[in-house]
């Protein structure tokens, strides 16, 4: 993954996926706890030990949200720094100063 920006974005993907998977997790176990037919204190008490509960789960994936949009944006400033790094190189070795300086150069290598 070290410094494979496809992947480190895909990563990124996939963190805002467990976001919202977290999310609708809570939503789930708070709908489920309200559709108990059990009554009375207890069902009362356990009804909002799981809201609390959901709310932790909530603020837990609001924790991880900027994260992933952090990644990502890292992630495309790196490629466009290194998209540019290669134009400047590609473009140095194609001018004609580059070429003459290449050519000024005594051949190096084994057996020279």
């Amino acid at each position: 993954m070290y410094g494979d920006t496809v992947v480190i974005r895909r990563r990124a993907g996939q963190l805002r996926e467990q976001g919202a998977d977290i999310r609708a997790a809570a939503d789930r176990l708070v709908a489920r706890s309200e559709a108990i037919p059990w009554r009375g204190r207890a069902a009362d008490a356990m009804r909002e030990r799981v809201k609390e509960r959901a709310h932790h789960l909530r603020a837990s994936a609001a924790a991880r949200g900027p994260l992933p949009t952090s990644i990502t944006r890292a992630s495309v400033s790196v490629t466009a720094r290194v998209r540019a790094s290669r134009t400047r190189v590609e473009y140095d070795e194609r001018s004609p100063s580059a070429r003459r300086s290449r050519a000024a150069r005594p051949p190096s290598g084994p057996g020279r």
